[in-house]
């Protein structure tokens, strides 16, 4: 969008005169999800899409910055995991009325936190399963379900989401994921936007290239 303003990362509604896509990072209330700048939302309450997220687990929601997540993506974090080393799945520890001491930490099928990389797009209707790790670039499918780690720059769909094709080749990948433009200053990117948006792969390649960027 052509304008003189400058981009804003705290502006929670960044398209004018349309409220129904957020930036997610000044929506986030929950210390235990770290959303970097720029990534957006397709909706207006991230943190309705991160559920059985306790505070006892403790495990944490990481985004990068400028990921692109769309309408209905849930995140299932590690309290919707169930006891499976004993004879009965049912939590009867957290229902008023049985007695039963909460298991230990160790006794939980904990994943660990759920880390998404940057410039990660996630097609609409995705569900991503606790303690998944989806590298830089990547790409899911609308209706994909994740159940496993995501390769950066590659393509995944399915339910389960398997990955599909690579985006670009190994030395272009390489190139992106040492030049890190979602940490350079945003007077910067607007100068990089040539090559970030040039489809002319081989171009690309030479325009990155000539950054010291070993």
């Amino acid at each position: 969008m052509m304008n003189n303003n400058t981009p804003d990362p705290n502006k929670i509604f960044p398209i004018p005169n349309f409220n129904a896509l957020t930036h997610i990072k000044p929506t986030i209330t929950n210390p235990n999800i770290i959303v970097g700048e720029f990534s957006y939302f397709s909706g207006r309450n991230f943190q309705e899409h991160v559920t059985h997220h306790y505070e006892f687990i403790g495990d944490k929601l990481i985004i990068g910055k400028f990921c692109q997540i769309g309408e209905g993506v849930n995140f299932i974090m590690n309290g919707a995991n169930h006891q499976m080393n004993c004879a009965s799945t049912f939590p009867f520890y957290i229902f008023d009325g049985w007695n039963e001491t909460p298991p230990s930490r160790e006794d939980l099928p904990l994943k660990g936190d759920t880390i998404i990389g940057n410039d990660v797009w996630i097609g609409q209707n995705v569900t991503i399963l606790p303690g998944v790790h989806i590298g830089d670039g990547a790409i899911i499918g609308l209706n994909s379900t994740v159940t496993r780690d995501v390769e950066p720059y590659t393509i995944n769909a399915g339910n389960p989401a398997r990955p599909i094709r690579k985006r670009f080749d190994d030395e272009l990948i390489d190139l992106l994921e040492k030049f890190q433009w979602w940490n350079k200053p945003v007077n910067e990117i607007q100068a990089l936007i040539p090559i970030l948006t040039c489809s002319d792969i081989q171009k690309v390649k030479q325009e990155l290239q000539k950054f010291d960027i070993s």
